[in-house]
């Protein structure tokens, strides 16, 4: 990939998030974390609203369908396995266990917040 290819795709992600943020906030979560990179892999946002903790992967794509998809089973380990080390270095480790969302972020379109999209491990 070219650089300025990557770099319209960096922008685009970044947009992504800040849209998915501003619509997580006008839900009533808080933001405790972006962007939250591990050895392992990235958090894209990380929130809370009450007694739950989201883990939250933005996906921008022209459809709906392709933006749900684009989340494979490789992709979410690492999610979990970065997830496990948040919760270590946050102290929520033996308090709450995280619920895994997916925003997808499509053209005309509000965001589409999809709850509890996998389970640990599934």
């Amino acid at each position: 990939m070219a650089a300025h290819s990557r770099q319209r795709a960096e922008r685009k992600g970044r947009n992504a998030e800040l849209i998915a943020r501003l619509w997580l906030m006008i839900k009533g979560y808080r933001i405790l974390n972006t962007r939250f990179k591990t050895k392992v892999g990235e958090i894209d946002i990380i929130a809370k609203k009450g007694k739950t903790i989201a883990i939250v992967e933005v996906k921008a794509r022209k459809l709906e369908t392709t933006a749900l998809e684009s989340i494979n089973t490789k992709q979410r380990r690492r999610i979990e396995r970065s997830t496990e080390l948040w919760l270590k270095k946050s102290g929520y480790i033996h308090t709450i266990s995280p619920r895994f969302d997916i925003i997808a972020i499509v053209p005309k379109r509000f965001p589409i917040h999809i709850k509890d999209a996998w389970r640990l491990g599934e």
